[in-house]
């Protein structure tokens, strides 16, 4: 009996040594980093936890730093979450970006099951006229604006569905880079996702870039269907190098739309799963203190996910986020956009058709319907030189793109277009990828045509205008400011008949093709009938009252 009664004991005192549920292990100490006395508006300030002998079994799930920051006066309040950055649990960070102009205090707590450090400070957030995140303008709720400063945000993107799958920092950086020299301000890109490379593109994986992103460890990252992800961790050199693209974007006013998730390999954590919302929780702690991200809950999503999961995580994702970025999510059917909620910031969808400018001004009718405006767009409408087998050969060359463009911003929408991938990647001569992942060279000429777009429509207050079709001669389009502003596109040149307010305007022709600008003598409302166009090709036509 006293062995046994011994033994039981001997069991007992093992039980209480390993078990979590009986004792809390904790680190020898935390000591916590201080906040800089002063940060820009729309910059963020970022507190270090260091782990001392860090001991939590998995430091992603069994530990938590969390921080309350408060402006001095009390108006503003939020809550946020840091993040784990190291795979032993070692050092833990917490973000939070300042969209206030103002002195804050603030109270850090690293918790590890009954342990608990921490540490409370201040800081000054001065303005310095950064244009900080992108929003919907109150009185011109179909389009964007800087935050930091007013100014109107001309949304004139791209796709780069890997940019991340670059091993080193200097393609990334010089991918972005070009791209901002090209007016690109917005970027698509995938934060997870996984994909073949059958699409009749010379674009290969190889030693310096491919199509497996990984965000978690996994047991066989590279295979393509059976990954092996250990979906309670995360793969932090990963994650960290997404930060420093988008350090770099913002330096360059560039808008990167993170991606969470792509329909194409169907390899994810469960629908509404815990998996799912640690993965996104995480990725909100760590990016949300950037003021030029937006959120896409996924690419083609409606092959992954249906509507209900959308609408239930976009309002989850609102609610989690402090700072309210804007937020859409990406289906294959127009149909498929969430577009009377709240959290739901700007449609984004794919339609493929040459008829955008009738398919933009219905989904126009579809938002009004709703009783609430925002911003539309189309992100994905055709990519450079790649021929679907649906698809009419020459209907996505450059020129067409270019045309197509214009026909969705002349219907008061903003779009998103894809640059050749036949400059191929691992593939001689090795210098593109395009849409792929981002990188190119002074042989894709696409965008310096999208960059006279962006010229023309910024020349002009084009967010007070509306399509006005019914003012033009059919078959060419109008955006109107009436009284004040018309825009006029003719997509095959000739002349057009404006009915005009009574007035006075200064009139040009616009080159939609070269960016040249011809000035017309001053025209008089309310009937004028243009000249010919110089060409038969694309012109765009400005008249401002005086």
């Amino acid at each position: 009996m006293l062995r046994i009664l011994k033994s039981a004991l001997s069991a007992l005192i093992a039980l209480v040594a390993v078990s979590p549920l009986i004792s809390s292990a904790s680190p020898a100490d935390v000591s916590f980093s201080s906040a800089p006395s002063q940060v820009d508006r729309y910059d963020y300030v970022e507190i270090i936890a260091s782990i001392r002998r860090p001991d939590a079994a998995n430091p992603f799930e069994d530990a938590s730093l969390t921080g309350v920051f408060e402006t001095i006066d009390g108006t503003h309040r939020r809550q946020v979450e840091g993040f784990c950055d190291s795979a032993d649990g070692s050092v833990f960070r917490i973000r939070f970006m300042a969209p206030e102009a103002t002195e804050y205090k603030y109270t850090v707590t690293y918790k590890q099951g009954s342990f608990e450090r921490t540490s409370q400070g201040t800081f000054q957030s001065v303005e310095a006229h950064r244009r900080g995140m992108i929003g919907i303008d109150p009185n011109y709720p179909w389009h964007f604006v800087w935050k930091g400063t007013g100014e109107h945000y001309f949304f004139n993107g791209t796709t780069a569905f890997f940019l991340m799958g670059w091993k080193d920092d200097r393609t990334i950086d010089f991918s972005i880079d070009r791209l901002h020299r090209l007016k690109i301000n917005r970027i698509r890109v995938s934060l997870y996702g996984r994909e073949n490379t059958f699409f009749g593109e010379p674009v290969m994986v190889g030693p310096n870039w491919n199509v497996n992103l990984a965000p978690w460890p996994g047991k066989n990252p590279d295979d393509y269907y059976h990954p092996g992800w250990d979906y309670s961790r995360f793969n932090v050199p990963y994650w960290q190098k997404f930060e420093r693209m988008l350090k770099f974007a913002r330096q360059r006013d560039m808008v990167i739309s993170v991606i969470f998730d792509m329909g194409d390999s169907y390899v994810h954590p469960g629908a509404g799963s815990e998996d799912e919302h640690r993965y996104i929780r995480y990725a909100l702690a760590r990016f949300g203190a950037f003021s030029n991200i937006t959120w896409d809950l996924g690419d083609d999503l409606d092959r992954y996910r249906d509507d209900k999961w959308t609408h239930e995580t976009g309002m989850l994702l609102e609610s989690w986020d402090p700072y309210k970025h804007l937020a859409t999510s990406h289906p294959v059917h127009i149909v498929h956009q969430d577009r009377a909620s709240s959290w739901f910031g700007f449609t984004s969808y794919q339609d493929w058709s040459r008829n955008q400018h009738a398919l933009m001004l219905d989904s126009r009718k579809l938002q009004k319907k709703t009783g609430r405006i925002i911003p539309q767009t189309n992100e994905e409408y055709g990519y450079e030189d790649h021929y679907p087998l649906w698809a009419i050969p020459g209907s996505d060359s450059a020129d067409i793109l270019r045309r197509t463009a214009w026909d969705i911003v002349m219907a008061g929408g903003y779009q998103t277009a894809g640059e050749s991938a036949r400059r191929g990647t691992n593939i001689w001569p090795d210098m593109g990828g395009g849409w792929f992942n981002g990188r190119g060279d002074d042989t894709m000429t696409m965008f310096l045509g999208y960059g006279h777009m962006v010229d023309f429509f910024t020349s002009f207050d084009w967010w007070k205008t509306d399509p006005h079709d019914e003012l033009v001669s059919r078959g060419d389009y109008c955006l109107a400011d009436p009284g004040r502003t018309y825009a006029v596109y003719l997509p095959h040149g000739g002349s057009v008949t404006v009915q005009l307010q009574p007035g006075h305007y200064r009139a040009s022709w616009f080159s939609a093709m070269t960016g040249e600008t011809i000035d017309l003598p001053t025209v008089l409302g309310p009937i004028w009938t243009s000249p010919e166009a110089p060409d038969r090709n694309d012109w765009a036509l400005l008249l401002r009252a005086f």
